[in-house]
């Protein structure tokens, strides 16, 4: 990463208080991904009455011209857009630049911004980012840089998560300010405005139709790939496209997390504790592997819970959070078992009424990992909230797994439930569960473990359960 960079200058943030700092998922990103991507997060804001802050690095003016007629629309919608690139002819000329919302920054050639593609949407109601550099000379290596435009790559990330865009806003800001300080002041001025109003809850659950709109994009050009033209590298084109599919609906799911403080852990312990009841009854590796995924993303399609309801339900219920999983053909089976996950053993739970063994497996076993790791969050939550006299809940494991018991053979699989106090004896007696990192940037490896997503570095959290 370059120094000086915005992308630099956020990684060192992170570095000098990564006990603060939310962690970063880089990967490596071609330009046909990064379009797709970008043109799909911007038409959100079309779509979206949020009236945001949107700050945009184009390396060079002539990229911009090429999306100039894009902003114009944009400008329509938001309360202000700034600009940087190195200046080229028609750079300040188009009529969008005109525009009294939209202002140009021109890049020193020398600045290492303008080796950056920047992408930050900031509203109350949304919020969305693309924080990418393109890869040096050195990075390409002995093939040097690529002939096709569309194999240029670039290394960075995308978020959906309010508390970093605010973070590298704020960078960006700062940035324009070397050059012209009362724009400075100005986009101060808009930030503050926002930023107060700024909520991770709501956030978070708009965020469905922004992935659906997300996935349709890259599944488009995924489609163009292989049109009439063809070029080296399509397979590769092809696999970084699927991946970034897969990194929406973990992003999404993600920000679910964050916006549940007091349980921020549960896609990645839910993972690891379904994990574990999966191996012990010996899950063959794509059964497993199909668990892990459903694990991460369950609570991106919650359902209320309502044993009473006797109306009839559909064969094949259509789950609204669910539903967007489905709009990605390899996430079907994934959508079916976070589907199921509320069915009731006895068959009066929803939305099928599904009983016994026609509820699917990684349903019930989902259903019950779920269940008991929110139980025992809740559990430790009132510990907090008592002093130790008061507190009778020193062994939240225990509860927990007594309240799963009790309702074993009406809610729950009595086997699984059989397995689950297994575990939690272990647990008890220093278990680890295994680690199941949520690899935001795994992408397709979760679908595929033989699909090698190229420069795959991220960093995790372990689970907490025990």
């Amino acid at each position: 990463m370059l120094e000086g960079s915005i992308l630099r200058q956020l990684v060192c943030n992170h570095q000098a208080d990564s006990a603060e700092q939310s962690p970063l998922n880089f990967g490596v990103y071609y330009k046909n991904t990064l379009v797709a991507l970008c043109h799909a997060l911007e038409d959100c804001i079309l779509a979206m009455n949020s009236q945001p802050l949107v700050i945009a690095a184009f390396q060079q003016g002539k990229w911009y011209l090429q999306e100039a007629d894009r902003y114009g629309a944009i400008a329509d919608q938001a309360s202000q857009i700034a600009i940087m690139a190195a200046a080229d002819t028609g750079f300040q000329s188009h009529p969008t630049s005109q525009r009294s919302n939209v202002a140009l920054v021109e890049l020193d050639p020398s600045d290492p911004v303008s080796q950056e593609w920047h992408l930050i949407i900031f509203a109350p109601d949304y919020t969305a980012m693309v924080l990418c550099q393109e890869l040096s000379e050195e990075d390409y290596g002995v093939q040097g840089r690529p002939d096709h435009d569309l194999e240029r790559k670039f290394y960075g990330f995308w978020t959906f998560e309010p508390q970093l865009i605010q973070e590298t806003v704020q960078l960006a800001i700062a940035h324009i300010g070397r050059y012209q300080p009362e724009l400075q002041a100005h986009l101060q001025q808009h930030y503050d405005h926002i930023a107060h109003q700024v909520n991770e809850v709501s956030t978070a659950d708009g965020l469905g139709s922004v992935v659906s709109r997300v996935v349709d994009y890259l599944q488009s050009s995924q489609a163009s790939l292989f049109g009439a033209e063809s070029f080296d590298f399509v397979e590769a084109l092809n696999s970084n496209l699927v991946s970034n599919e897969m990194q929406a609906f973990l992003r999404m799911a993600q920000l679910a997390d964050l916006a549940d403080p007091s349980n921020p852990y549960a896609a990645t312990e839910v993972a690891s504790l379904a994990e574990m009841v999966g191996q012990l009854i010996d899950l063959p590796a794509w059964q497993l592997q199909r668990l892990r995924l459903a694990s991460l993303l369950h609570r991106i399609a919650p359902l209320p819970i309502d044993p009473t309801a006797n109306e009839a339900a559909p064969s094949c219920p259509l789950v609204p959070g669910a539903q967007v999983l489905r709009r990605m053909p390899r996430l079907r089976a994934v959508a079916e078992i976070i589907t199921h996950q509320t069915e009731w053993w006895d068959g009066s739970g929803q939305p099928a009424h599904l009983s016994g063994d026609q509820i699917p497996l990684e349903s019930r076993i989902l259903g019950l990992a779920a269940a008991f790791q929110q139980r025992v969050a809740d559990l430790k939550g009132r510990e907090l909230t008592q002093t130790p006299e008061q507190s009778d809940l020193s062994e939240p494991l225990s509860l927990a797994l007594k309240d799963c018991q009790t309702e074993q053979g009406i809610r729950w699989d009595p086997k699984l439930t059989e397995i689950l106090g297994l575990i939690v004896r272990g647990l008890q007696q220093g278990l680890s569960l295994p680690s199941i990192p949520t690899k935001v940037t795994m992408g397709a490896g979760l679908l595929h473990p033989d699909v090698e997503v190229a420069a795959d570095s991220t960093q995790s959290t372990s689970p907490q359960i025990s």
